[in-house]
């Protein structure tokens, strides 16, 4: 999901469980603009940062424990990517959105749509 800085759900890409959510990072942020992109450790890649970088904003990724170098972030930055995590707790106040009843994805799309939409008029 890609929140802008208010925390207010701007796009989502459903994936299967199994997935990794960094796989639709650089299709969620194409065509975006923006100063910095806020991600968690999981988001570490140099593609996505090359992506980011492509869009002329700031990376404010901490790195993993696996890479080498570490890459430096702003930390100040980086508390504020705790609005995501507020986006996704008012999404799961939603019963059907946090158990995911829905069996057909286009369903459980359509309810994210309206979900999210009721957070936006907050």
């Amino acid at each position: 999901m890609l929140a802008d800085t208010l925390g207010r759900p701007l796009r989502f890409i459903i994936t299967p469980g199994q997935t990794g959510d960094i796989t639709q990072a650089p299709a969620l942020l194409l065509g975006q603009n923006g100063d910095a992109v806020l991600a968690d450790k999981a988001y570490d890649s140099n593609a996505l940062r090359a992506v980011i970088a492509g869009m002329g904003a700031e990376a404010v990724i901490p790195s993993n424990r696996s890479r080498k170098v570490a890459i430096p972030h702003d930390a100040m930055t980086y508390k504020l990517r705790n609005r995501i995590e507020r986006c996704f707790g008012r999404l799961k106040h939603f019963r059907r959105f946090a158990t995911r009843y829905d069996r057909r994805t286009i369903h459980f799309a359509g309810f994210i749509h309206l979900a999210a939409a009721m957070i936006w008029l907050r």
